[in-house]
């Protein structure tokens, strides 16, 4: 659970994502970017390297994500067309899960080798549509 009112805030915004438009939800992420920009700039120095990065790092990372990612975030809205889900839940559990199993059991197998484990899957899945 989010323990600052900035997250706490922000996690609400995104709870209301699908209920929301893509005007209405940025108009939201806006405002509540207004409202904590102080609190987002917030600066740690440490004394140690004498470096700084932003105190509350991951709420500027979800931050910037979401603001990154806007673009997409109502594809499934402004496509209807296409008659895209709204979430990747059937991609998780119908074409990579068995991937995932796939994987897991080859735990001791170099980065490069899954690469080609990913690979030869998703071709072969290809070939099965």
């Amino acid at each position: 659970f989010p323990v600052t009112i900035a997250s706490q805030d922000l996690k609400k915004i995104m709870t209301r994502l699908k209920y929301s438009d893509e005007i209405r939800f940025t108009k939201a992420l806006d405002i509540w970017y207004i409202k904590y920009k102080s609190f987002l700039d917030e600066i740690t120095i440490h004394p140690d390297s004498g470096k700084y990065s932003f105190t509350h790092k991951k709420l500027v990372s979800a931050y910037t994500s979401i603001r990154n990612n806007l673009p997409y975030l109502f594809t499934y809205k402004n496509h209807k067309k296409l008659n895209l889900s709204n979430t990747t839940n059937l991609i998780e559990g119908g074409v990579f899960s068995p991937l995932k199993i796939l994987i897991k059991i080859h735990r001791g197998l170099s980065k490069n080798f899954k690469l080609k484990i990913v690979d030869d899957y998703l071709v072969s899945y290809k070939k099965r549509e």
